[in-house]
């Protein structure tokens, strides 16, 4: 779509990758969008003398994000939601990076199947929440905030655990107000995934959200994007022996956030 503007496939990628995870570096961008990594090399530099990105260093690692201070960003980012929103959901998935564990995941299926049934004993015995809502607007007018709240877990059955969660909410003005939410988790062994619901509607009318898959030793990832009222989620659990980390990213014609629920 944009293509016709941009006048490079390339830069058009990375604007849309830049626009999805915030930041990026060369060999990242070669290695998910399957693209040598010349080109795209030559494409971030036009890009950075533009003054439409910056770079900056961590360790040896050469980043790059877009300019804060590009007079069109506002412009820029409306343009980039719509080229991304009107993506076919294969390919939206292809732009979102997951957070991966630095362990790597066997490919043996039963050594996924020991993740998914760790990682749902580590579900089920959940008590707590916080979680920082942030929007990757330019206009401020996401959701933007921090959450905390008690979680009473109700085994529905063998494989259904449902999530009652309920706390305050604080926005960036410091105004709280209290919240409810639940959601549902279901196993399935047979295809080794676990999908999360959201409730808002009632039990009978659930939101689905994404399915989770293994992804490492210590982290599930969705499996693919899902589509909902105009919006995308993708979604990404990573756990240790102390708590999960659930963060979630939105997108669509009204949303651009980022969202991680810590469960403990």
């Amino acid at each position: 779509m944009l293509e016709v503007l941009c006048g490079n496939k390339n830069v058009q990628r990375i604007l849309i990758f830049l626009f999805v995870n915030g930041k990026c570096y060369g060999t990242q961008l070669h290695r998910s969008l399957e693209t040598p990594l010349t080109p795209l090399q030559n494409a971030l530099n036009r890009l950075e003398k533009g003054g439409l990105i910056i770079s900056y260093y961590e360790g040896k690692t050469r980043l790059y994000q877009f300019n804060p201070a590009y007079p069109l960003m506002g412009e820029l980012e409306h343009m980039l939601k719509k080229a991304y929103t009107l993506l076919p959901a294969n390919k939206k998935k292809e732009y979102y990076l997951s957070k991966e564990d630095p362990k790597t995941l066997s490919t043996d299926l039963g050594n996924k199947l020991l993740v998914l049934e760790t990682f749902w004993k580590k579900l089920g015995r959940v008590t707590h929440v916080t979680f920082h809502a942030r929007t990757k607007s330019k206009e401020e007018k996401g959701w933007n905030g921090k959450g905390q709240g008690e979680v009473i877990v109700v085994k529905e059955s063998v494989n259904t655990l449902l999530f009652n969660e309920k706390g305050t909410w604080q926005d960036k003005q410091g105004t709280e107000v209290s919240f409810n939410n639940t959601f549902r988790w279901t196993l399935d062994r047979n295809a080794c995934v676990i999908s999360l619901e959201h409730l808002r509607r009632g039990p009978e009318n659930p939101v689905f959200l994404f399915y989770l898959a293994p992804s490492s030793n210590h982290s599930l990832s969705s499996i693919d994007s899902h589509l909902c009222e105009g919006d995308t989620y993708f979604g990404q659990v990573r756990f240790d022996h102390r708590s999960l980390r659930l963060n979630w990213r939105v997108i669509g014609p009204k949303k651009n956030e980022e969202i991680d629920y810590y469960y403990s």
